[in-house]
């Protein structure tokens, strides 16, 4: 598939997805939202895919939203009728969705872990994107900035939802009402940021976490825990949890990835995983629009 915006590449086991508007920092676009989640759909689809990295080319990660529209970049009605074209609404809600939120909720929704890779400045749309992303690397001079308030708007990409749960309610409030910009450092202290890097070791670094999962962990298991833990933030009892942990620990432990991966460390020796997450999930995945769980 040919892409404008972005670029998609499949090394090994690991898709990496560049934003490629590079004279613009990677500003976003609603292209480079559409080009992004097809790219996800694809790194999906492909079991050969066992993980996923996002990065910017040039020198920054993404800017934010393009702000070439001037004063009513954000005015949604405005854009459509410049554009002829609106946001989709859901139906029976007057309010149109927000573009990034329709890029973070298909990350949350992914089966493969995805890490983020940022190589400069990452403001806006261009953090929140991270939120649902699995891990989050810097490069050591990369600036980060939840700006919206600064710009007379709001949070978006559900990072009212996200951010707090990946650094905390006091760290989230700080950051998104002072509207700053920081350094990646000051990242990483606040628990965005798992680890800074000199920006040519940045995607190596990247890629060798990638590659670990994808050596040591059954894709299986990989895409249950990964949606286990994500969609266990939101329930309201532990025992919420135990119920799905019970269902997955059954069906896991009967499975031939089961038997693969305790022979393996019996017999030291790297596990040759079979299951697949296209045809091999078990029959409760999805389990999350069951009663008990929603």
């Amino acid at each position: 598939m040919d892409f404008a915006q972005i670029l998609y590449d499949v090394d090994g086991p690991v898709a990496t997805i560049t934003m490629n508007r590079p004279e613009r920092l990677n500003a976003f676009t609603i292209t480079m939202q559409q080009e992004m989640v097809a790219a996800l759909d694809l790194a999906d689809a492909d079991d050969g895919v066992r993980a996923v990295i996002v990065t910017g080319a040039g020198k920054g990660f993404c800017a934010g939203a393009d702000l070439a529209g001037g004063g009513e970049t954000f005015d949604a009605d405005a854009v459509a009728e410049a554009t002829g074209g609106a946001s989709p609404t859901p139906e029976g809600n007057p309010y149109p969705r927000d573009f990034g939120g329709l890029l973070t909720l298909r990350i949350f929704q992914m089966i493969k872990p995805v890490i983020a890779a940022i190589n400069g400045a990452a403001v806006g749309i261009g953090a929140t994107m991270t939120l649902p992303m699995d891990v989050r690397l810097a490069a050591d001079d990369a600036k980060l900035g939840f700006v919206f308030a600064g710009r007379g708007i709001v949070p978006e990409a559900a990072s009212s939802w996200f951010l707090p749960r990946v650094v905390g309610i006091s760290q989230a409030l700080e950051w998104t009402m002072t509207a700053r910009v920081f350094p990646a450092e000051e990242g990483l202290r606040g628990g965005l940021i798992r680890s800074l890097h000199p920006k040519d070791d940045l995607l190596p670094a990247a890629r060798a976490l990638a590659e670990e999962i994808a050596t040591n962990a059954a894709p299986v298991s990989v895409a249950l825990t990964r949606q286990m833990l994500w969609r266990m933030l939101g329930a309201d009892h532990p025992m919420v949890a135990h119920r799905l942990d019970s269902r997955g620990v059954y069906s896991t432990g009967r499975s031939i990835d089961a038997r693969e991966g305790v022979m393996a460390f019996l017999e030291k020796r790297p596990a040759t995983w079979t299951m697949r997450p296209s045809t091999d999930m078990p029959e409760w995945y999805p389990w999350w629009h069951e009663p008990e769980y929603e």
